[in-house]
């Protein structure tokens, strides 16, 4: 089947539109990107807006950024689309007020989060509720400190819990920890006094003696001190404990406490030292000064989202206020099984303990507190051991106060340890002191998964300073389980005291309540939010959460705010988790970071987190931010603003993108990465997108050289190579995401965008009833390839310039054929060919393989190759692989491939190293191998270089190869700008008496292409001036085709309408330059196509192409074809790639668009078929539009009408073709009527080569009568066609789809001279074949003999 190239200088390209699409770099643009990866652009933001996220749900897909309006409709950061209407609308009257991050769709709960910088409808997280219609802050409000912004939401796979990442700080509870020196030395007090000992407020934080000097703290002598004590980050706070000085004269009465930033005047909660009665109090509040308290806690209403508080002592007796005791508190307290873990508070007189009896031993285990290590205590006993002979464990926690408080005992889940069937129960008894009584309850330690269960609700009572409440547990009286090989097995993990009240007596009694509110343990960036949660009101994230709320993962925050060096750290404003990734052996998160201490020291950017700690990755992580995350099996795709590790360990190889692999825990570049930032990563079909501020995709670190991917990029998983994307887009994009298994969309600040994308070149072949298969070049080329042994420059090396050679042996018997020159115009400058581009192409058949040859301006490193090839590739679209050229590479420019054999012959502008070669070279495929010996090397005119534009072979000269462009000479043979090259002898021979100039283009007319059509700017021998030229082989004589003054300048493209001599077009450009033009020679004058071309065009290639459907007939272009223009054309519709002309009227079809996103343009098509013609060949719709839109929905990346017209063109049978002798086709000479019933048969003939139906199935009996009987018809070719000649169509255009048995042999009775257009001349006795009979008066036959086909009388045949 034939398969057909199409090459250019482009990048993306897109079907004509009387509507152009523009785009405006200052708005953000959302595109939808098919599977096919074709773009189409669907709305754009506000000036200065921006997209920066997006999701679907229930078939609206929502997105998400920093813009007022989407597409004209008020949209406050958050819009949706209605792929099926088409249509954006608001998301709710109470969006978002601040810049959207991300978006979580969630199907589960059907509810959009979005999580961003704002401060309504919650504080930087909300929830949309689509059946509602309306915002609500998250359940548990917000969050705050930090930059207070989420910057990631997402879920895992068992989709119980929604994740949050960004910057902000968390805080989880302990019992009344003090935030004392140790952590919190921003303390500031003013007026101080001067007396020694007094005047240095940090005495008072955690005083190492009894009040006194260096333990206490004076103001300054009848002065009004402020205290300030400042984390510089938000902490939760759950109130200050003070305690006064009793030094003499001195001592503070009345306080009060503002916290910062809000700048609020608290009211507190504290115990009367005199009532016993929880009292509350504002402005001021009292400071005891009975001796025997140390301190007071005063506690604020609910925990506080603070930077830190002012105290104000504002009453003091003697000369001025003084302290001797000041802590900010948390809101409980904890002690650990694992001695380690129990750490001192200030004034006690020992940090919490535990004892245990029996035999223990440390298992580490995923545990749901944070701050400590990841171990417990397990002990093992024979099942049937009675609880008075098994292990014990007793923790012994410090309480520094009384209070109520809620005590809850931690058991890992068995899930996680596999020791579920080994559990059983034990009993806890809870001393709480005060003369109460103890507290026992029976707890089951068989729970699944990591639990807080509370053992005890009620007063603790401290009887003296060194008190510790005792809580035991021992094996149950009566164990449940039966055990596992025989054993039971208890765990001891921490017991957690959470205060609920600042108020208890020995009167209230114990029960085992649900839990009050959490303390502070800090965690940076990340948080877990169970969904079980979501039904406990009164959470306010911005303050604490709940211990209910914890959960093991919650730990990640823990020890990165740790790593980071604590809240202290935070001061950078650039600290943030951006992005999570959840893998069966943890999750990853990353961000800009870069952590100092704790298990994963020395970690920048990228951690994991597993077993319950932080784990460093390879080589320290990465050297810049982390902006997205994809896990793809056990790779985790990274996209940045890094470029290698942070131990520089792949030679900055991972520039914007990365590959980590999970299981071997190393990283892989993907080449050498992109030029810049990679904000967004997406996954479709075994395709990574990559989106970002990126120019290319890089083929060595640090360079400026690779393949053109101006913010969008494609990297196939399966191959593990960039890959054509699809669609063009040029521009900073900021998101691409999924809408379904096959739709993306993608978003952006676009400078120019094009349906389709492709790197100069589409492959197209015969595909299904649906239309056309066509394939992108499945390997991406660059302008330049770095490797060791080539050069890193993107510019291509013009070809040297080489002074012509001439023998000392003289050729005047040569030279005097040759008149001297007249002053030509020189051809128009080629269309502009940056890299890469790819400029020509032809097919070679390597055995059953039938490979492409491309030829332009490019480079490309093939699989397994360490070198970049030039110029040449061969590409086996099978395989999708591309190899180079053995051997020295081009340098230069290709501009036309000629395969014969398994020859390969090459034009263009360049040289090969160590070769005398210039411009023309010749390779041998099938040895892999450079075959230059004996080819004489191509000689340039003074001061120029030489141009190789056509290579090309006639039919009826098949050993001679004519090259044809810019030059003087063959070796020492003088032939200016065409010669012909014996394949034989490999000699150069002049085409008779030669021509004077440069050719830019050859074409063949006559039944076997007996007659050579050049054209460009020329001068016959004689100086004769004219730009197209025609040879005839058999007398070998050069003729003017026209007078020169007819074609306004020279010729750059030519085209013979179907071998036709009487019917030529010829393109250019005036001879001063100012104008472009089509011109059509009709056989005995050439005239200009009126104004069809604009100034500026310049046309690269002219193709008749064929339709099935006629056009209205005129006297340029017969009804059933059209001519395609292609180049970079100017048109008074607009910018074209690619137009049809009609004869009439030029309608632009292709518009294309380079990398950098100007206009682009087509360069060539080549196919694998050496020849085609109209009567040989099926027929096209005139609806062109209809059959490319096809091909486009089956997968086109890159597509040109001709694509469509040459699938019909090539795909008919094998033996068809074979039958055909193009040498004796017919030389249609004659513009007569034919009857009305034989337009018919051809009509009915052509249809069917398309729909595929018999030719014959719409035959009308009735109109057949009608048609002969009555007034013929009006031919559509009758005299307004007559000014050319109209090809016939023979059988062979139906293909294979006349039956056998519908044709059968005949004879010529008479002879007849078939002088009538369709008619088939005979000789009597001639052979014939009746194709079709059913006409009474006329027969369609085929000449056995000649092969030709036409209408003879049904008389004279039998």
């Amino acid at each position: 089947m034939g398969i057909v190239g199409l090459a250019g200088a482009f990048a993306g390209l897109d079907l004509f539109s009387d509507s152009p699409v523009t785009f405006d770099p200052a708005t953000s643009t959302l595109l939808s990107r098919s599977r096919d990866g074709s773009l189409s652009r669907l709305a754009s933001t506000n000036s200065g807006g921006s997209i920066l996220a997006g999701c679907a749900l229930d078939n609206t897909f929502y997105l998400a950024g920093d813009f007022s309006s989407i597409n004209g409709l008020a949209a406050s950061n958050v819009a949706s689309y209605s792929p099926s209407s088409g249509d954006f609308a608001a998301v709710g009257s109470n969006s978002p007020n601040g810049q959207v991050n991300a978006l979580f769709c969630d199907t589960k709960d059907n509810k959009l989060w979005a999580g961003g910088k704002f401060s309504s409808p919650g504080s930087s997280i909300a929830v949309y509720d689509p059946e509602a219609g309306s915002w609500a802050a998250a359940p548990f409000t917000g969050i705050a400190g930090a930059q207070a912004q989420v910057n990631s939401i997402s879920t895992n796979s068992s989709d119980e819990s929604i994740f949050f990442a960004g910057s902000f700080l968390t805080g989880f509870g302990n019992a009344n920890a003090a935030l004392n020196g140790t952590n919190n030395p921003n303390i500031d007090a003013s007026p101080s006094s001067t007396q020694s000992g007094f005047s240095n407020i940090q005495n008072v934080l955690c005083p190492a003696g009894p009040d006194g000097s260096g333990n206490s703290w004076f103001a300054a002598d009848n002065s009004t001190p402020l205290v300030t004590v400042r984390t510089f980050s938000f902490i939760s706070a759950n109130g200050v404990r003070l305690g006064n000085t009793f030094q003499p004269d001195h001592g503070t009465t009345g306080f009060t406490v503002t916290t910062i930033p809000d700048n609020t005047v608290q009211t507190l909660k504290y115990v009367d030292p005199t009532t016993g009665q929880n009292t509350t109090c504002s402005d001021p509040c009292p400071l005891s000064t009975d001796s025997s308290i140390l301190y007071q806690d005063f506690l604020f209403d609910r925990p506080l989202a603070i930077t830190g508080v002012q105290i104000k002592l504002s009453q003091f007796t003697g000369a001025s206020a003084g302290l001797h005791f000041l802590q900010l508190l948390s809101s409980g307290a904890f002690a650990s099984s694992i001695e380690q873990n129990n750490g001192p508070s200030c004034f006690a007189p020992a940090p919490s303990n535990a004892t245990q009896t029996g035999q223990w031993s440390a298992l580490q285990v995923d545990t749901d507190i944070p701050g400590t290590v990841q171990n417990v205590l397990v002990s093992s006993v024979p099942v049937g051991t009675l609880s008075s002979s098994g292990p014990t464990f007793t923790w012994m926690p410090y309480v520094s106060a009384a209070g109520n408080y809620d005590i809850r005992l931690v058991v890992p889940g068995c899930i996680a340890l596999k020791d579920c069937a080994a559990r059983t129960s034990v009993q806890v008894t809870i001393f709480p002191g005060g003369g109460l009584p103890p507290f026992i309850q029976t707890v089951s330690q068989q729970n699944t998964e990591n639990a807080a269960t509370t053992v005890y609700s009620g007063p603790i009572l401290p009887t003296s300073p060194d008190f510790s409440t005792t809580i035991r547990m021992s094996l149950a009286d009566s164990p449940v389980g039966t055990g596992q090989n025989g054993q039971w097995t208890i765990l001891a993990d921490r017991v957690e005291l959470v205060l609920t009240s600042a108020n208890a007596t020995a009167s209230s009694d114990g029960t085992n309540g649900t839990g009050g509110v959490g303390g502070l343990a800090r965690g940076f960036g990340f948080f877990e939010w169970p969904r079980s949660a979501s039904s406990t009101s009164g959470i306010d994230g911005r303050r604490a959460f709940p211990n209910t709320t914890l959960t093991s993962l919650d730990t990640l925050g823990f020890d990165v705010l740790s790593g980071l060096g604590g809240v202290n750290a935070l001061a950078s404003a650039n600290l943030a988790l951006n992005a999570v990734a959840f893998h069966s052996s943890g999750l990853f998160v990353g961000g800009s970071f870069a952590l100092t201490s704790g298990p994963a020291s020395g970690s920048s950017n990228i951690v994991s987190f597993k077993n319950g700690v932080l784990a460093g990755l390879a080589d320290g992580g990465l050297n810049g931010e982390v902006l997205s995350l994809l896990l793809n099996g056990d790779q985790l795709f990274v996209g940045g603003s890094f470029k290698d590790t942070r131990s520089g360990s792949t030679g900055d190889r991972l520039s914007g993108i990365a590959i980590y692999n999970v299981q071997t825990n190393s990283w892989t570049p993907l080449n050498a990465g992109v030029d810049g930032a990679v904000f967004s990563i997406g996954l479709v079909e075994n395709q990574i997108q990559v989106a970002g501020n990126f120019t290319k995709i890089l083929s060595s670190p640090n360079s400026n050289t690779g393949i053109d991917a101006p913010g969008f990029a494609a990297w196939n998983v399966e191959t593990s190579t960039w890959v054509n994307s699809g669609g063009f887009v040029s521009g900073r994009m900021t998101f691409v995401g999924n809408a379904d298994s096959s739709t993306q969309f993608v978003a952006g600040s676009v400078s120019s965008s094009r349906k389709f994308g492709a790197s100069g070149l589409v492959m197209l072949q015969n595909g299904d009833e649906n239309g056309p298969e066509v394939l992108p070049l499945s390997v991406d080329l660059s302008g330049a390839v770095s490797s060791s042994t080539s050069s890193s420059s993107l510019t291509r090396r013009a070809p040297k310039p080489r002074s012509a050679w001439m023998s000392h042996m003289k050729f005047s018997h040569i030279f005097a054929r040759q008149s001297t020159p007249s002053q030509q115009t020189p051809l128009p400058a080629a269309l502009p060919a940056a890299a890469p581009a790819v400029l020509a192409g032809a097919f070679w058949k390597n055995g059953s393989q039938e490979l492409a040859i491309l030829g332009g301006n490019f480079s490309f490193v093939a699989t397994g190759a360490s070198s970049s090839s030039e110029a040449v590739a061969i590409y086996d679209q099978e395989s999708s692989t591309v190899q180079g050229l053995s051997g020295a590479q081009i340098n230069g420019i290709v501009r036309t491939l000629l395969v014969v054999g398994d020859s390969l012959f090459i034009g263009g502008e360049f040289t090969i190293p160590g070769a005398s070669i210039n411009g023309l070279a010749l390779y041998d495929l099938s040895r892999n191998a450079w075959n230059l010996d004996g080819l004489q090397s191509l000689q340039p005119t003074a001061g120029s270089t030489v141009v190789v534009r056509s290579i090309t072979q006639s039919d009826s000269r098949s050993n001679l190869i004519f090259v044809a462009g810019s030059f003087a000479q063959a070796g020492s043979l003088r032939c200016q700008a065409i010669c012909s090259f014996d394949m034989t002898s490999r000699q150069w021979n002049a085409l008779g008496n030669g021509i004077q100039g440069e050719v830019s283009s050859v074409a063949y007319s006559g039944n076997n292409q007996e007659t050579l059509v050049a054209g460009g700017s020329i001068n016959l021998a004689d100086n004769t001036a004219s730009n197209v030229v025609e040879f005839n082989f058999d007398n070998a004589t050069w003729v003017a085709v026209g007078t020169g003054s007819e074609i306004p300048g020279p010729v750059t493209a030519l085209e013979v309408n179907s071998g036709n001599s009487s019917s030529l077009f010829a393109a250019g450009q005036s001879s001063d330059g100012t104008s472009s033009f089509l011109a059509f020679w009709n056989g005995e004058r050439w005239s200009t196509l009126g104004s069809t071309l604009s100034q500026g065009s310049t046309v690269s290639q002219l193709t008749m192409v064929p339709l099935q459907n006629t056009h209205t007939a005129n006297s340029i272009i017969e009804a059933d074809r059209m001519l395609m223009i292609s180049g970079a054309l100017s048109t008074s519709s607009g910018n074209a790639s690619s137009a049809l002309y009609d004869g009439q009227t030029v309608l632009p079809y292709i518009v294309s668009t380079s990398a950098s996103g100007t206009a682009g343009s087509v360069s060539s098509l080549f196919h694998s078929f050496k020849t085609f013609s109209f009567s040989q060949r099926k027929f096209l719709a005139t609806g062109v539009v209809i059959l490319i839109s096809i091909a486009i929905a089956a997968g086109v990346v890159f597509l040109l009408a001709l694509i469509g017209i040459l699938w019909t063109l090539f795909s008919r049978k094998d033996d068809k073709l074979n039958k055909y002798d193009v040498a004796q086709e017919e030389d249609d000479d004659s513009a007569h009527h034919r009857p009305s019933s034989l337009l018919e048969h051809i009509n009915a003939a052509t249809r069917s080569t398309i729909i595929g139906a018999s030719p014959y199935s719409n035959y009308n009996a009735e109109k057949e009568e009608k048609s002969t009987g009555g007034a013929q018809e009006q031919d559509p070719f009758g005299p307004d066609a007559s000014n050319y000649l109209r090809a016939e169509t023979p059988s062979d255009a139906i293909g294979g789809l006349l039956a056998e048995e519908t044709s059968r042999p005949a004879h010529a009775r008479y002879s007849f001279d078939g002088t009538g257009e369709g008619e088939l001349p005979l000789n009597a006795g001639a052979e014939v074949e009746v194709l079709d009979d059913r006409d009474p008066a006329w027969w369609y036959a085929r000449d056995v003999r000649s092969g030709q086909e036409g209408v003879v009388p049904a008389a004279y045949l039998y």
